[in-house]
């Protein structure tokens, strides 16, 4: 009953709009139309953007993106779950600062993760609240905007992937464009210039309320050891708005490319330009890190950029074979990643039992494959199926210690006497060991697939 009452009060806020305000289709999250490139049309702008974000349909399908995605609590330490109890009562108020162009976020929580290939990622996280609000301009902007940009951008947009921009780089490869220009922008988030952002959206957004509400959400600073520090620069990781923003402010690379008639990926700020030769490559390295630098005021990250052969570059955790006709594959980076967190994981859980084990692993493989499973080298797939089953035979090895109990594990799993009592007496570690005869009859494969375990190779995709 309690939840009942509260979606009731929440709705009831949600309908203060003014019934003449003739609602919009905005597909929920940030699912909405893609139309083809239009870089002579830029998108409509008006005047009363603010009314739209605050439409009741709007708003419902913003709530349930916050809830859906999750997400830590920012500053006030409120959490997701608290969210719609809180709208109940302060929607009415929250509206009419929106409206009046008054409303102020409240700064960005700072949290450091690891990246995979060393270093640390800055993330910034908004409060619920201002996660709210930043989803259901989103929502609006999105699609406006999205049909304008390049085909070529791939990151962050709906309907589009990384998989696809994988793929895109795989058709370049084979037309013979075989050399590419890796372009790494350092620190992209962290350096955007507010100024010039801001700039471009005001080409698009004639509303000053919503023109000034960004501006503040740009400008909210960022909370570090208990101190609020002032941001003059960057969009902070961890807001929904900061990916379409980033796509905007990089949309002045995308055209000149374009205009310069480069065949180009990027996702992001990872950007790949194919050409036929080295010697082209350098020329395209030289004047497009000029571009970045002088009209951008961004910085190529020097040590992560290069000209170079594809398939020894990485591209979204895919390289690609050499030869007439490439094909996908995993990168080596991504393999290692890939082992590294599985031996993580089987040390830490190294006390479960192997159903425990695998039922834990599950998750974590299911969307590792998911993604990976778009390669086209099923053999590699085969040989970390084959490397993920060792590895928990070796994890059971040591689970059973001593010599007298591995005997008589091996033999209830209907290992020969003589079989058993040779490898339980063996002097060879638990990493050989799960390679033996003796363990591949006690744990075979097909033990492993009614435990659940999910088999790489089988999902691949065409």
């Amino acid at each position: 009953m309690g939840i009942k009452r509260q979606n009731n009060q929440l709705e009831l806020a949600f309908m203060t709009e003014s019934r003449s305000e003739s609602p919009r289709a905005v597909m929920e999250g940030t699912e909405v139309p893609v139309a083809k490139h239009d870089t002579k049309r830029p998108a409509e702008a008006t005047t009363r953007l603010m009314e739209e974000v605050c439409q009741r349909e709007n708003l419902r399908k913003a709530l349930r993106r916050v809830k859906k995605n999750r997400g830590s609590p920012g500053v006030d330490g409120m959490t997701v779950q608290q969210l719609p109890g809180y709208l109940c009562k302060h929607w009415p108020t929250i509206k009419e600062h929106l409206l009046r162009g008054t409303y102020k976020p409240q700064p960005v929580k700072r949290v450091e993760i690891s990246k995979p290939d060393g270093g640390v990622r800055r993330l910034g996280i908004p409060t619920v609240m201002d996660r709210f609000i930043q989803q259901a301009i989103l929502q609006v902007l999105q699609g406006r905007w999205d049909s304008t940009f390049s085909e070529s951008s791939y990151g962050f947009r709906p309907g589009r992937s990384a998989h696809q921009a994988v793929a895109q780089a795989q058709i370049y490869l084979a037309e013979g464009y075989s050399w590419v220009v890796d372009i790494d922008l350092e620190k992209f988030f962290d350096r955007v210039n507010h100024d010039m952002l801001m700039g471009r959206v005001a080409k698009r957004v004639s509303d000053k309320r919503l023109l000034k509400l960004i501006r503040a959400l740009l400008n909210a600073g960022v909370m570090e050891d208990g101190l609020i520090v002032a941001t003059d620069e960057g969009t902070p990781q961890g807001g929904p708005l900061s990916p379409l923003l980033s796509n905007l402010m990089l949309d002045d690379l995308d055209r000149e490319l374009e205009k310069r008639g480069h065949r180009f990926v990027r996702y992001a700020d990872d950007c790949n330009i194919y050409v036929r030769s080295e010697r082209a490559g350098q020329r395209v390295m030289r004047s497009i890190t000029g571009f970045i630098t002088k009209k951008l005021k961004l910085k190529v990250n020097v040590s992560k950029s290069a000209i170079d052969r594809p398939w020894r570059r990485e591209f979204l955790g895919f390289s690609f074979t050499s030869g007439r006709e490439p094909k996908r594959r995993i990168s080596p980076q991504a393999l290692k990643r890939f082992k590294e967190h599985i031996r993580g994981m089987t040390r830490r859980l190294g006390r479960w039992s192997i159903e425990q084990m695998v039922r834990h692993l599950t998750r974590y493989l299911l969307g590792w494959r998911g993604y990976f499973g778009f390669c086209q080298t099923p053999s590699v797939l085969r040989g970390l199926d084959s490397w993920i089953r060792r590895r928990l035979r070796n994890v059971v090895w040591k689970q059973w210690k001593r010599g007298w109990t591995r005997y008589e594990e091996l033999r209830k799993r209907s290992v020969g006497n003589r079989l058993a009592a040779q490898t339980a007496g063996s002097c060879h570690g638990p990493w050989r060991i799960a390679r033996s005869p003796a363990l591949s009859l006690a744990l075979p494969n097909a033990y492993f697939i009614s435990l659940g375990l999910p088999e790489l190779e089988h999902a691949r995709k065409a």
